[in-house]
């Protein structure tokens, strides 16, 4: 089983592109917060949170909407699955990415203010990627 669910918030807005083939594809940064495991540990690290940061890829319709409605420091859920990526460097170096390709997307906050981009105000709107021809029906 390859699931992954994350909830966390952008760390810069995406940018939408496209391949080669005319495919829409967008990747974020997603910071997740690592909270202390203790009370003790905690007041060692000052009440520091840490996060990590996870790279989300989304494809077609999802891009899309990802690039329309979500922005730095927008806090939402993220479920999808992890995949390895290889790729080499421009020394020509092998190297290896895990990155969490999205299936669905929630926002777990409101509507930024200040934003008339027509994000939803409701914290339970999300988008769910609909069969290939787009059509949620």
């Amino acid at each position: 089983m390859n699931d992954v669910k994350l909830l966390g918030r952008l760390t810069a807005d995406p940018e939408l592109k496209l391949t080669p083939s005319q495919k829409s594809v967008t990747s974020f940064s997603l910071a997740v917060d690592r909270p202390a495991k203790s009370k003790a540990e905690r007041v060692a690290q000052c009440n520091v949170v840490t996060a990590d940061f996870f790279t989300i890829v989304c494809w077609g319709n999802l891009a899309e909407f990802a690039t329309k409605f979500l922005g730095k420091g927008r806090q939402i859920v993220v479920s999808g699955r992890l995949q390895n990526r290889k790729w080499q460097d421009k020394h020509g170096q092998s190297r290896i990415s895990t990155e969490v390709v999205a299936n669905n997307i929630y926002f777990a906050d409101s509507k930024p203010s200040g934003r008339s981009d027509g994000a939803p105000a409701d914290t339970s709107a999300h988008y769910e990627e609909y069969e290939e021809d787009g059509l949620p029906f």
